[in-house]
């Protein structure tokens, strides 16, 4: 009976054994987790304060535009001078801490320097006083800057130019979220609309301004600000600042900062003679400048979907956009318009159908626009109806689609427009809604990023409209997407009625404005479609002008213009017998 006891026993023992030893290679098959990268940012040689800042607000890897343009910003172990950089890069790829990284590591290590020396200089003051038997003299007393009596014109150690109001906030707001384990580094925001008593009082001791051109050459002659201590200059978006609203100013400020010991220029475009003038502003006529091209404007955005939508009129393509408003999968989206009146009425026309839109042009005032961008980063806007103003400088995450309902003047400014989605890697989709009268715009866009523009229809919204094969925008291609199309109203009218259309040339055409100035020099006789206008002689030459010419009519200038109108000008007489010109309105 022991012995079984002691089988049994052992049985259970060695049973014991094999359970305890499977679980101690339990460990051993389980996937060890893959150890976490370094930061890219510490490989970037930066400060520890930056790369602090930048785990916070959530980047471990920089970006490719970070890694090849920080390198270059910083000076170098044995190099004697700062590179200028031409940085080319697509919207939404980093830019902004492209250029702010080395400019703060940069003042940081020079504030570094300058602490180190005073520290060094108290020091020697304590011991020389100790030497001669006397107390250690005391730090001195910070000033209140805010005080009349303590101020004292700023002198900023870098420079950053932005074209609009925006677009600084934006850089600004970006600066102070990398400067936050930073002391002693201070940033300003100058931009035009805002009390220049605020704006002046956050100038003192500030060592990054982020400024607006107007309003920064305001303060200078003002003496509120002196530009010759700036270091480093960095122009974003520099297409912009260089086109010529601008390029006076940036003239004027490339004098003031002469002495500055580095330049960069970023934007997504860079025009070839946007080039040229960007060379000006560089050290020795851009000799030494390094160009930095990531990806250019023609190649395709990997993460941005791009849709064309055609219209045949305008209560069409406004049918459109309600249909694409009403997308579930729609979280914020950007409306951009041609004009302030279109930006303010289909903003007003999206309130009443109930949806949470507001507009955001130029003509408003600063106060309001930066309520209106809050309200958008805040998630209480959810559309934003807006001209080209905001198509820089604006980063929302939260922005899933781009809507082109009005096109833009330019075609650079559609990449910047769709920039406004997809950031950072994120998925965004651009919907471009078009009648046939833009479609010279449609095709400036695609040659300029030679890409092909997907087109699309709704079910049940389909165009009924079809461009003629006649049309030289047709036989050009427009992308190709015309060809081959025709149109049998078209060719019925020009086949049932030729002597009509040949004969009526003054008629506008389609695509003729209201308001186009004619010719002087035309004249077109009389004939059976178009009879002379009553009152006026019939003369050979350049203009007809009147049998007898009323009195006070030619005080106008317009006798010769009148007899080609004809019928625009007539001269009537009044009751008194004098003769004046009668304008005869077209209905609008």
């Amino acid at each position: 009976m022991n012995d079984a006891f002691e089988s049994a026993t052992l049985a259970n023992d060695d049973f014991s054994i094999i359970t305890d030893t499977d679980a101690a290679l339990e460990p051993l098959n389980t996937a060890a987790p893959a150890p976490a990268q370094p930061n890219g940012f510490e490989r970037l040689g930066l400060a520890p304060e930056l790369v602090q800042a930048c785990t916070d607000l959530g980047y471990q890897q920089p970006t490719p535009v970070q890694n090849k343009v920080v390198p270059k910003a910083l000076l170098s172990e044995g190099a004697q001078r700062y590179a200028d950089l031409m940085v080319s890069s697509q919207t939404g790829s980093g830019k902004t801490a492209a250029f702010l990284l080395p400019v703060l590591h940069t003042l940081l290590q020079q504030r570094a320097q300058e602490q180190a020396q005073e520290r060094t200089e108290r020091e020697r003051a304590a011991a020389q006083a100790l030497a001669r038997g006397e107390s250690a003299p005391k730090a001195p007393k910070r000033k209140d800057p805010t005080s009349a009596r303590n101020f004292k014109a700023a002198t900023p150690g870098a420079l950053i130019l932005c074209p609009t109001r925006e677009l600084a906030q934006q850089v600004a707001n970006d600066a102070i979220d990398l400067v936050r384990h930073c002391r002693g580094l201070r940033i300003a925001n100058v931009v035009g609309g805002m009390p220049y008593q605020l704006q002046i009082a956050k100038l003192q001791n500030a060592d990054l301004v982020v400024a607006t051109p107007g309003r920064l050459l305001d303060l200078q002659r003002s003496q509120q600000i002196k530009l010759d201590r700036v270091q480093f200059l960095v122009v974003d978006e520099a297409d912009r600042m260089l086109d010529l609203g601008f390029s006076d100013d940036l003239a004027e400020v490339n004098e003031l900062t002469s002495q500055r010991r580095q330049t960069m220029m970023f934007s997504a475009t860079f025009a070839p003679r946007i080039q040229q003038l960007a060379l000006r502003v560089m050290h020795d006529g851009g000799q030494h400048v390094q160009k930095i091209q990531i990806d250019s404007p023609q190649e395709q955005h990997s993460n941005i979907e791009q849709r064309l939508f055609w219209a045949d009129n305008a209560q069409h393509k406004r049918a459109l956009l309600d249909h694409w408003l009403r997308d579930a999968s729609i979280n914020q989206a950007i409306v951009f318009c041609s004009t302030q009146i279109e930006c303010d009425g289909l903003a007003t026309d999206l309130q009443q159908v109930g949806f949470a839109a507001v507009a955001l042009h130029g003509a408003l005032s600063q106060g309001i626009r930066n309520r209106r961008l809050m309200a958008l980063r805040a998630g209480q806007v959810q559309i934003l109806v807006a001209t080209d103003v905001a198509a820089r400088g604006i980063d929302v995450p939260t922005i899933t689609h781009v809507f082109n309902f009005g096109l833009p003047m330019k075609a650079e400014d559609y990449t910047h427009r769709i920039g406004r989605t997809g950031r950072a890697g994120r998925d965004g989709l651009a919907v471009t809604l078009a009648e046939l009268r833009d479609r010279r715009k449609i095709s400036d866009i695609e040659s300029f990023t030679r890409q092909r523009i997907a087109v699309q229809t709704v079910p049940g919204m389909e165009p009924r409209l079809r461009i003629p094969p006649s049309d030289p925008v047709a036989r050009a291609g427009a992308g190709g997407r015309f060809a081959g199309r025709t149109n049998d109203r078209f060719a019925e009218r020009r086949s049932a009625a030729p002597a009509r259309f040949d004969a009526r040339r003054d008629a506008p055409r389609p695509d003729q404005g209201r308001f186009e100035p004619r010719s002087e020099t035309r004249f077109d006789p009389p004939s059976e479609h178009r009879p002379a206008a009553r009152g006026w002689a019939e003369r050979s030459g350049p203009a007809a002008r009147p049998a007898t010419r009323p009195s006070g009519f030619t005080s106008l200038g317009r006798s010769d213009k009148g007899a080609e109108r004809g019928s625009d000008f007539q001269p009537r007489r009044s009751e008194g017998g004098h003769a004046r010109p009668q304008v005869r309105r077209s209905p609008r």
